[in-house]
């Protein structure tokens, strides 16, 4: 045995400094480009799946197309930020609520107010970021678990925008004068290139480019990676754990307060209860994304591509008069079959419990 390692060893085809070959895990690669994977099935099934109308494809049609990223842009952009909480092992169940408190106070500082644009776009922002600075600050510093913060945040956002909106709508006119809306700010709910692209797709595309950039490119985003895959051995290299949970949720907060003036762009009106269940819509492209939930792992690629094929999915549902109810059973089995996933390479790898 001995004297084969030798001979081997000094073959000269056979570098003796050659590193053993480790097996790729097809599971792995699987759970890597899940986003993309599911988003080329949905894609396939809506073509295959899709009605026919006069010969045309109905899934395939322009319009249905930007119908489909128009109707995903709010929760996309939530999804953009919520996943650099779960990157980092968070979770942020206020998003929705948020949601709808940033379309209420839009609408209110407007039309009641008699704010600029400008001035309520920046205040509404501030308000979001201030929102998730407070609840990481009080889950970080109190070691308190995310759920339970964000759970409360969810009460408190939804409790304040009733009390701003009395419980009613706010509906928003444009016009000069008071009690009306700057005109510009319709823009939102109207379409760009000959009447294709929404422009609330635009910003959840600027959005999501921003963020990766930040969190490929950038030392932040070694760091959100770092505190995610273990936070012990970050804070002993140097990472400042505490400083980058609060900075997540922040990101958050302004991502759902962006998300929030989108809404009362494209729907002309604010409403405490506007963001119901986004929150779980947006956790869902993340995970389908590729997003580990036990942190350390993810990508905006994957997440963009989770919205985009969650999206798809509903919109075949719909487009064959499927009930509401089978749509959230298909979105349920398609999150516990990714979360399965997940574990199982965890597993493999010697990471699971």
């Amino acid at each position: 045995m001995s004297d084969q390692k030798i001979s081997v060893a000094a073959n000269p085809a056979v570098p003796a400094t050659a590193a053993p070959r480790h097996r790729v895990d097809p599971l792995a690669i699987v759970v890597r480009f899940q986003s993309l994977i599911g988003l080329v099935l949905v894609a396939i099934g809506g073509v295959i799946f899709s009605p026919r109308r006069h010969g045309e494809i109905l899934f395939l049609n322009p319009d249905n197309i930007a119908n489909i990223v128009r109707a995903v842009s709010e929760t996309g952009i939530i999804a953009i930020g919520m996943t650099f909480v779960i990157i980092t092992a968070g979770i942020d169940l206020s998003v929705g609520a948020v949601l709808g408190l940033s379309s209420v106070v839009t609408a209110s500082m407007m039309i009641s107010g008699g704010f600029g644009l400008i001035p309520t776009i920046l205040a509404v922002l501030v308000m979001g970021i201030v929102f998730g600075v407070v609840q990481g600050t009080i889950s970080s510093r109190f070691r308190l678990e995310p759920f339970i913060v964000t759970l409360a945040g969810l009460q408190a956002a939804r409790g304040l925008a009733l009390i701003v909106s009395g419980n009613q709508y706010i509906n928003i006119s444009y016009g000069d004068g008071p009690g009306l809306a700057p005109p510009v700010f319709a823009v939102l709910g109207e379409r760009l290139f000959d009447n294709t692209v929404p422009v609330a797709t635009i910003v959840f595309i600027i959005f999501a480019a921003i963020a990766t950039l930040l969190l490929n490119t950038t030392r932040f985003g070694r760091y959100v990676y770092a505190v995610g895959g273990n936070d012990r051995a970050a804070r002993i290299s140097g990472v400042p754990v505490s400083m980058v949970r609060i900075s997540v949720y922040a990101i958050t907060g302004f991502a759902s307060a962006l998300a929030g003036i989108v809404h009362a762009g494209q729907f002309n009106f604010g409403s405490a209860n506007d963001g119901m269940g986004y929150e779980l819509t947006a956790i869902a492209a993340v995970v389908i994304g590729g997003t580990s939930l036990f942190g350390g792992a993810g990508s905006m690629v994957g997440t963009v591509a989770g919205t985009i094929m969650l999206g798809a999915l509903a919109n075949i549902l719909q487009l064959n008069n499927i009930t509401p109810a089978t749509q959230l059973l298909a979105t349920a089995a398609i999150i516990v079959l990714a979360a399965v996933l997940q574990s199982l390479v965890r597993r493999r790898e010697g990471l699971g419990r």
